[in-house]
């Protein structure tokens, strides 16, 4: 509740200064100032009942009690009341304590004289009244167990909790339950969809194959029945999956279409030529090529006008009959047709019918003639997805019965939007703990803070005018970013707020800040600085011979100062990547003297060190399970590291170039831009079985294996035409989405759905 009061608060300030009641403001600052429950913060009203003791001030103890009474407890039922008293008798009793534990009797003595009339009369406190007259009262077995430290920690334990319980029961105003109104209403809308896309799953994929051509008269939901919100993309999707619809089961092929399409707004309807009958439109989309024989243009034309003479004619009987109905049909169409909504309806119903129909069952021979009618699938250019390409493969290898995506295909590529804010070199990006928000940085010093669910939209722009060479989220509050300069400082920004919170100056010496991590407790972070420029040029890419000098440092974010330097042995080198495990309690460093570090972050010591790679190590995480480290370094090789045995290699790939750097970009007249490896190079799916890494046309995806080759292709998301330099994985339940930044300042976001086995 606290929280939510202080994030009120702001929102009222917000308010009163966009409406200019400055008088207002003044006033409301000047009364949270002296507010006596402390923002409804349990922990500083314990601070201040903790201060009013530690002062000797009786009086100010008891006024405090008494508005606590006043304003709390009375409203409380009667079978209360007697825990009230307890802690009020426990309250006066540490503050008598106190009192004589620091050898003030003059504080002890007034106690009981001014409190004489209010307890003589109690039980509790009847034995109390010799306490002043007692040589050695922590001695006496009636007193002794109140001196003790357990006692104390003990009540004041004991009245946090009543306190905290008290105020989460309180009724709140309806301002106070927005946020939480917000992420309930976010979470339900989350549900909601899940659910709907478990309906479309279930009902897609029970369709019995027998059922034949009666599956086109199937009633579909209602958001499907309304094909008028699909657009143009929509339906090029669609046709290009039909393209390759000879190895892909219909279930599959409707599913993997229709299920990203939730996200997206709804485009215009599709276009049909005019003065032709749905019928004909369906020939002509199944058009073989020339080389085909006339035999296979009988067979599709027979099997896509019979769903149509079907629904115009209730008789099976002569084949007169059917041909004449099937004439009503067409001529009904024509005249229907005269009309775009009646145009669209058709070219609609023409979709459904296409999608719920099965093919029937058929012979190899069958598989491979009707492979030759379908027209190869349209990329527009754009590298093949893996869902199509995994899906030729089967093909062309004989594949599954029935074709579609094969059973150890884990991943299915949902949809791929773009973030195309930036106009430069991405060099970091970055999602928050929740999922919510990304933070990308570029080579010109412009951050963007944006979110994509629902849709995508920016949400902040930072422009600096220092370098920014680092950046990290920080882990609670989630909203705080941390921002790493070339100049030696760091700074700490509120993206809700829109702007900075602090800025510490770490090293005149070392001014580089090359990576920034922050614990998984949020109350500390580490920083890498470093002397020398690690800029695209070409001392970046050639190996210098003596290691760049940095400095690992610890800086505490509630106090915003360092609170040690960590020992780099042998000497002190620049540490290019930092990352911590799940509780903190280990962190682990990639220098630029190939060597990685595991440090004790109890002690605040090296725990144990090994040379990992020839050249810098360019990227470090930790695994699944925190008993491993991977990494990537500059000799171009994926590693995972065993960290109960120093220096054991447990697994070891080559990657090509263009997944570990240096990345470069060509252009006209001989241009090259080269970049070195700043952010993160691999990042793993939510349960460390999958890792995504870069690659010189988009995002790919491997399979860790225990043997070898230790990674097996998966899927290749694609969509970027520059070489891709960082990424991350945002996991949440079956859905996931990867984020790939390439040297072009495109950020695709590739959405998943994870296959359960």
């Amino acid at each position: 509740m606290g929280s939510a009061v202080e994030r009120t608060d702001e929102h009222v300030r917000e308010y009163l200064i966009y409406r200019g009641f400055t008088s207002t403001l003044k006033h409301l600052d000047s009364e949270i100032k002296v507010d006596k429950e402390k923002g409804f913060r349990v922990d500083k009203i314990i601070d201040q009942l903790q201060q009013f003791i530690q002062n000797f001030d009786l009086f100010g103890l008891k006024e405090y009690w008494l508005y606590l009474d006043r304003r709390l407890f009375c409203r409380l039922e009667d079978v209360y009341r007697a825990t009230v008293n307890k802690l009020r008798t426990s309250l006066f009793r540490y503050y008598v304590i106190s009192t004589i534990q620091k050898g003030n009797l003059e504080r002890t003595q007034e106690f009981f004289q001014k409190q004489a009339l209010e307890l003589q009369g109690q039980a509790e406190w009847r034995d109390w009244f010799i306490l002043p007259f007692i040589p050695a009262p922590e001695q006496n077995p009636a007193f002794s167990p109140y001196f003790s430290r357990q006692w104390a920690d003990t009540f004041l334990v004991s009245l946090h909790n009543f306190l905290s319980v008290l105020f989460q029961c309180m009724p709140q105003p309806v301002l106070l339950s927005f946020d939480a109104e917000v992420q309930k209403m976010t979470s339900l809308t989350e549900e909601n969809e899940q659910l709907r896309q478990m309906l479309f799953a279930l009902q897609t994929e029970s369709r019995d194959p027998r059922d034949g051509d009666e599956m086109v008269h199937h009633k579909l939901p209602a958001y499907v029945q309304n094909m008028d919100r699909l657009g143009d993309t929509e339906l090029d999707l669609v046709s290009s999956q039909r393209a390759v619809s000879t190895t892909t089961t219909p279930s599959r092929n409707f599913f993997s279409t229709f299920l990203p399409q939730g996200r997206r707004t709804p485009g215009k309807p599709p276009q049909v030529t005019a003065g032709s009958s749905p019928s004909q439109v369906v020939v002509i989309r199944k058009d073989p090529p020339t080389s085909q024989s006339a035999k296979s243009k009988d067979t599709v034309q027979t099997k896509e006008v019979k769903p149509v003479a079907s629904q115009a004619s209730n008789s099976e009987s002569a084949s007169s009959q059917s041909q004449q109905s099937t004439n009503q049909s067409a001529n009904q169409a024509t005249n229907q047709l005269a009309h775009p909504r009646h145009r669209r309806i058709q070219d609609h119903e023409k979709e459904r019918k296409e999608l719920f129909s099965k093919p029937p069952q058929q012979t190899p021979e069958k598989k491979g003639e009707t492979g030759e009618v379908e027209p190869p699938a349209d990329t527009s250019g754009e590298p093949p997805d893996s869902t199509s390409s995994s899906n030729s493969r089967s093909s062309r290898g004989g594949g599954t019965e029935g074709g579609g995506l094969s059973a150890e295909q884990p991943f299915i590529k949902l949809s791929q939007e773009e973030y195309g804010e930036h106009h430069s070199s991405i060099m970091h990006c970055r999602v928050d703990c929740s999922g919510r928000r990304v933070a990308s940085l570029d080579v010109d010093g412009v951050i963007k803070v944006w979110s994509f669910n629902p849709i995508i939209q920016t949400k902040a722009t930072i422009m600096s005018k220092s370098p920014l060479l680092s950046l990290e989220w920080a882990t609670k509050p989630d909203r705080l970013l941390l921002l790493g300069s070339g100049v030696g400082t760091v700074r700490l920004y509120d993206t809700e707020a829109k702007k900075n919170l602090y800025e510490m100056n770490i090293d005149e010496t070392h001014p580089r800040i090359l990576s920034l991590a922050c614990s998984p407790s949020g109350s500390s972070f580490v920083c890498s600085a470093a002397a020398l420029s690690r800029s695209g040029s070409n001392e970046s890419v050639l190996r210098l011979p003596i290691p760049v000098s940095g400095q690992l440092l610890l800086w505490d974010t509630k106090t915003v100062k360092q609170q040690l330097q960590f020992s780099l042995e042998p000497e002190p080198v620049a540490i290019n990547c930092t990352a911590f495990n799940h509780n903190g309690n280990l962190l682990v460093t990639g220098a630029a003297d190939g060597v990685i570090r595991l440090f004790d972050m109890q002690r605040y010591e090296s725990a144990m060190s090994w040379r990992a790679h020839d050249g810098e190590v360019y990227s470090v995480e930790f695994s699944y399970d925190e008993n491993t480290v991977f990494s990537i370094g500059e000799d171009g090789k994926f590693i995972q590291w065993n960290i109960h045995r120093c220096g054991v290699k447990q697994s070891e790939q080559a990657l090509p170039q263009d997944a570990t750097g240096p990345f470069v970009l060509s252009g006209y007249s001989g241009y090259k831009q080269v970049q070195v490896p700043r952010g993160r190079l691999f990042a793993f799916d939510s349960e460390g079985q999958h890792v995504l890494t870069c690659s010189s046309s988009g995002g790919l995806i491997y399979r860790l294996t225990n043997g070898e080759p230790a990674l097996e292709s998966v899927l290749a998301l694609g969509g970027h035409k520059a070489p891709v330099v960082t990424a991350d994985w945002c996991s949440a339940v079956d859905c996931g989405t990867c984020l790939t930044a390439s040297m072009d300042g495109k950020i695709k976001l590739s959405t998943l759905l994870a296959q359960k086995s």
